[in-house]
């Protein structure tokens, strides 16, 4: 499927989706999410897809936000709906099986840190900046910012963020654990991949297990997180990738997981 305001590639497994409206900084608009949503629908049922990657076009933006222009001219009425097919649309990261890794090139403001805050970990260019600055629009965030931020750095550095409405670096986002790794711009694609097809050389289920067990563990005391470890343990010790595994390690050889 073509998109107008995306790029979706796949190879070795690995999905690259890249927000393709450079000339806006590569805001979110309603046909951006709308070609978001579908293409997250698709990569979710293919089985050949391990890992999704997504990134910005050119060399200024990962998404600077969402397009003033559209926001501007909302009612109440209009405005609960734009922020609920934002959630919806960004909320499909988090529902995805696989893994999602954020490749922040440049700006990540409004809605594009809380695209980046939705992925399963971020990594950043050496002059990526983030923030949410909603606050300075007489706005607050309407795409998850104010829900996923204080789960990722804590409730009180987040409200500082939030309430100031201030941008941070990639160095800074590190150092609070928004972010991952920072490295020099012409790597940072590099350092993706490496990471991407690191996690898609290793068995499809067991991947997919892990990801859902952190994730739905998150949301329940330790004791009920433990039990979720438990089942999503059990669910793989019989499965051919365990048996893949193991009987690699008794061998002394490498294993070779089904795609």
């Amino acid at each position: 499927m073509s998109y107008e305001t995306i790029l979706v590639t796949a190879e070795k497994n690995i999905a690259t989706i890249t927000f393709n409206r450079p000339k806006a900084l590569n805001a979110l608009n309603d046909k951006l999410l709308t070609e978001l949503s579908a293409a997250l629908d698709d990569i979710a049922a293919r089985q050949d897809i391990h890992v999704l990657v997504l990134t910005g076009a050119g060399s200024k933006a990962f998404v600077a936000g969402a397009d003033i222009t559209e926001l501007a001219t909302l009612d109440a009425a209009q405005g609960k709906a734009c922020s609920e097919k934002g959630h919806k649309a960004i909320g499909k990261l988090q529902e995805l099986e696989i893994p999602v890794i954020a490749a922040v090139n440049g700006f990540a403001l409004g809605g594009g840190s809380e695209m980046a805050l939705a992925s399963d970990f971020i990594y950043a260019s050496e002059a990526a900046k983030f923030g949410l600055p909603e606050i300075t629009l007489g706005l607050i965030p309407g795409y998850g910012g104010t829900q996923r931020l204080p789960r990722a750095i804590g409730a009180n550095l987040a409200k500082e963020m939030i309430l100031t409405g201030k941008m941070i670096s990639a160095a800074e986002a590190k150092e609070i654990g928004m972010v991952n790794k920072v490295v020099a711009p012409e790597a940072l694609m590099d350092e993706v991949m490496k990471t991407a097809e690191a996690i898609a050389s290793k068995g499809r289920v067991p991947v997919r297990a892990a990801k859902k067990a952190v994730n739905e563990g998150l949301n329940v005391d330790l004791p009920s997180g433990c039990a979720i470890e438990v089942e999503a343990f059990a669910a793989c010790v019989s499965g051919k990738d365990a048996k893949e595994g193991t009987s690699a390690f008794l061998e002394k050889r490498k294993p070779v997981f089904n795609a």
